[in-house]
């Protein structure tokens, strides 16, 4: 279950936001933005009723995130003012323009295409709601933004796919969530500049490249003291799993080779192979439990893995 964290400012509080995204970043978005103190409604289509309908039969809801993974369904609607709309009938369309009237910022993840299919473009919106301000997430910007695309394909354009394992969650998604919140935020501060609404797109392929920015410049690659060559920024096996050591820094560095039993002789020691042989060796003797008790009693950075 998701709460808001204690320290989160209620920046958008008395801030109206509706939402028509699906999936995962128009949503993770939406629930930052009430856990900053908006109130959030979402448009949500009704589920597939005919048994002719092709996502019936992969058993898709109105949402297809309530099928693929429940609980983070729950998670990210948790607060939200949901409601069931079909927006491709007048009754659909009447109930929409009656939260757009009363809405600050409109949230979407359509197609530019479909957006158009429906009459909220921008263009539409903007002269009967000027003072609405509306956030788009889009795969990629401009005028690639209606190619298909999904979280996958916008990290490995971006040299974040290694070898054949799948990445261990959905960066792109998660990242493109965390700009999209921003734009809110962006989008509320012109309003209360200008008292006119703004339209900005926010692209899941730029949040991957945002994310791959250390990666192009060269911080983490093979070799560089983010890539493996620091002896004290690696992952090590230990008697009953890995280390995770984040001992980076030159203190925290000094202090690890003194833990080990190596005399400190500087940063450049680190990237030796024997540095590398020695606390490898030292951290392979050693269980997760005793590696952890090492860590506190020294102000080492690290975590133990199974």
């Amino acid at each position: 279950m998701l709460t808001t964290p204690t320290h989160m400012p209620q920046a958008l509080t008395g801030v109206q936001i509706l939402s028509l995204s699906l999936n995962l970043p128009g949503p993770a978005a939406l629930q930052r933005c009430r856990q900053m103190g908006a109130r959030c409604r979402k448009l949500e289509p009704p589920a597939p009723q005919s048994k002719d309908d092709t996502d019936v039969a992969t058993g898709l809801t109105g949402d297809p995130m309530s099928h693929y993974s429940p609980a983070a369904y729950r998670d990210l609607h948790e607060g939200i003012e949901v409601q069931v709309v079909n927006l491709k009938t007048e009754l659909g369309q009447a109930a929409l323009h009656t939260e757009l009237a009363q809405a600050d910022v409109l949230l979407t993840s359509f197609r530019p295409s479909a957006l158009r299919k429906l009459g909220l473009d921008w263009t539409s919106l903007q002269p009967r709601y000027p003072k609405l301000s509306m956030v788009s997430i889009v795969g990629a910007p401009g005028v690639n933004a209606d190619l298909p695309g999904h979280d996958l394909t916008y990290l490995a354009d971006n040299g974040l796919i290694t070898g054949l394992d799948l990445p261990t969650t959905l960066y792109a998604d998660m990242g493109g969530a965390l700009m999209a919140s921003e734009a809110v935020l962006q989008a509320v501060l012109l309003q209360r500049q200008s008292g006119a609404g703004s339209w900005i797109e926010v692209a899941l392929s730029d949040a991957a490249a945002h994310l791959a920015l250390p990666r192009r410049w060269g911080a983490t690659g093979p070799g560089t003291l983010l890539g493996g060559g620091h002896a004290g920024y690696q992952v090590y096996p230990c008697l009953d799993g890995r280390v995770a050591l984040a001992a980076l820094e030159p203190h925290f560095a000094q202090t690890l080779c003194m833990a080990v039993g190596l005399p400190w002789r500087g940063q450049a020691m680190m990237q030796d192979v024997s540095t590398h042989q020695t606390i490898a060796s030292f951290v392979a003797g050693l269980s997760r439990e005793a590696l952890e008790a090492l860590a506190a009693e020294h102000d080492i950075p690290l975590k133990t893995l199974c």
